[in-house]
């Protein structure tokens, strides 16, 4: 541990490059935005703010905290822009970080495939054991980043208590846990992945698991998935399968930080930015079909 008074804030070019090391731009897809979208490369850090959404509300909450740099997953500008008018909701949200001296950082499907990443994290929160990545990697020797994750309960459950485990263990949203499948249905391996995942029902199917968790389900996918096998599925808000990284992220930063003896203090938004609001439960009986 450094003395006290070695201790001292970080340039933003810092703390970037030390990001960069955790998840490397060449790492993420090739249509993906990420890296720094706004902040001068000597400005001193001494707070940051970790999120999901680059939304003005999280912006807001950056001012308000006192915040230098606000890192989050999803990108602001994800297929570019000609212009930041503050006249647009993203262009009101650079204004914003720019007149308060914030700086906002992005790290998107790099942090997806990281070692650890996106689903490590979302493993973690569920008390899943990680076995392996569901998509490796394959410039990693290890074996160990890629996208998603095969995992393992500790012990058995029926369907329907995993599934309100993943509920109470993932952040409240309105959606809450689809379910598909057998309620009874015993749950001894599960594949994970933040975010939408029903491009990856080949792979999931092939790694033989008993359930997959992920978010944003389609209705057509998840019929042919459902009809394939009796592969289970669990539907979670896409807010809630990311929210955990954030917790991941800044205790990675903060171990840089005391390692480096950088002055710096790490906070995560607890900010609900799940766009839906409100689920109001079907009250007709099942048995009757659709309405006509």
């Amino acid at each position: 541990m450094p003395r006290l008074s070695e201790v001292s804030p970080p340039r933003l070019s810092d703390v970037v490059a030390a990001l960069e090391n955790l998840w490397p731009a060449e790492r993420a897809e090739s249509w993906d935005a990420v890296g720094t979208v706004v902040g001068d490369p000597d400005q001193e850090v001494t707070r940051v703010l970790f999120a999901v959404d680059p939304v003005q509300e999280i912006v807001d909450e950056a001012v308000k905290l006192g915040a230098d740099l606000l890192v989050t997953h999803h990108p602001l500008y994800l297929r570019g822009t000609t212009t930041v008018a503050a006249t647009h909701f993203k262009g009101r949200a650079v204004h914003t970080l720019i007149k308060n001296d914030i700086a906002l950082h992005v790290a998107h499907t790099n942090a997806d495939t990281a070692d650890p990443g996106v689903s490590d994290a979302l493993a973690g929160a569920l008390d899943l054991r990680v076995v392996r990545p569901l998509v490796p990697d394959p410039t990693d020797p290890s074996g160990r980043r890629g996208l998603g994750r095969i995992c393992e309960l500790d012990h058995p459950l029926p369907l329907k208590e995993f599934a309100a485990k993943a509920a109470a263990r993932l952040p409240a949203t309105a959606q809450g846990i689809r379910v598909a499948g057998d309620p009874e249905a015993v749950v001894r391996t599960v594949a994970v992945s933040g975010g939408s995942g029903d491009s990856l029902f080949d792979v999931v199917r092939a790694a033989g698991v008993d359930a997959f968790l992920t978010a944003d389900l389609r209705h057509h996918p998840a019929s042919e998935a459902r009809a394939h096998s009796p592969l289970a599925l669990l539907d979670a808000a896409h807010w809630a399968t990311e929210w955990p990284w954030c917790e991941l992220a800044a205790a990675q930063l903060d171990e840089i930080s005391d390692r480096e003896g950088w002055d710096l203090r790490v906070h995560v938004s607890r900010t609900v930015t799940d766009p839906w609001t409100a689920h109001a439960a079907s009250t007709t009986p099942t048995d009757l079909g659709a309405p006509n």
